[in-house]
């Protein structure tokens, strides 16, 4: 059984390089693009996707290497969050939207901000849930406690030990996340458990091309934005787990110097917030469009 948003019409839509993406859009109104995360697909915006597209259209791509959308051989760039950010400006622009709000979630929000970095007269509005910058992630995974990042060190490595690896015990890998990052594990229905492994298992080697690029390419894009003090003009609102806490940083601070007009606020939910509490999410979202 192949799962969908209810109400949402799926289009395959071209976005950077010819590579084209699979998208769900309802709706009507100021338009919002929603970005998922990892081991996900466009799915995990089910709820808060369908509360929006009361007033809103919403536009929930499948990331480029995730999901239905294509999974292009990585060169080096192609799966750079500069690259996966101008998906989302293309696709916006082809429902035609030059402007449009962005909220994304762990992968999907790495490409939300590059995409607000890059593209300041295209996103009004950014959220941003459970990530730091690519810069402050990696400065914040120091000691034992980084092992919680265990994942973001292994897909750094060189092409094929980590893809063989992934590809020999997918189910466990993948499924440790959904497992090990929720709080309330009724929250991703075994149907959606199901589908987000089977997704990531047929993606293993565009997945990891996403993350290694987060510690090669991505960095060096972060790096010449804090060397150029470049910050989001836009309003931003951050959402995350109380990981600062935990290893000893203070994420509201370090989010303020990339985004002066902030609301930063943590939850009790688990990772996967937008399954666990949509209707907290959904009102940071609606909150920030007032702003």
């Amino acid at each position: 059984m192949t799962l969908a948003i209810p109400g949402f019409d799926y289009h395959r839509i071209p976005a950077a390089d010819r590579t084209r993406l699979s998208v769900a859009v309802a709706g009507s109104g100021s338009p919002i693009v929603l970005l998922h995360g990892f081991p996900q697909t466009h799915l995990m915006w089910r709820h808060v996707a369908t509360a929006l597209a009361a007033d809103h259209t919403v536009i929930v791509p499948d990331l480029r290497g995730y999901g239905a959308s294509d999974k292009p051989v990585d060169d080096g760039q192609t799966y750079s969050k500069r690259t996966m950010g101008a998906d989302a400006v293309a696709v916006a622009a082809a429902l035609g939207h030059s402007r449009f709000a962005l909220v994304g979630h762990d992968r999907g929000a790495l490409v939300a901000f590059r995409a607000a970095m890059d593209h300041p007269d295209a996103v009004t509005h950014a959220a941003f849930l459970d990530v730091l910058p690519t810069l402050d992630s990696w400065n914040a995974l120091q000691g034992v406690s980084a092992s919680v990042g265990f994942h973001l060190f292994l897909m750094a490595q060189p092409v094929g030990l980590p893809e063989t690896m992934i590809e020999n015990s997918a189910e466990a890998f993948f499924g440790y996340f959904l497992d090990a990052w929720t709080k309330n594990s009724a929250s991703i229905p075994q149907e959606y458990r199901r589908a987000y492994l089977d997704a990531s298992a047929g993606a293993v080697p565009s997945i990891v091309a996403d993350y290694r690029a987060t510690a090669s390419i991505d960095i060096v894009h972060d790096q010449a934005d804090a060397d150029l003090a470049t910050q989001l003009a836009m309003p931003v609102s951050v959402v995350q787990q109380n990981w600062g806490a935990a290893l000893g940083y203070d994420a509201a601070a370090l989010w303020k110097r990339w985004a002066p007009n902030l609301a930063h606020d943590t939850t009790d939910a688990g990772h996967f917030m937008a399954e666990e509490s949509p209707a907290e999410i959904e009102a940071v979202i609606r909150e920030l469009l007032s702003r």
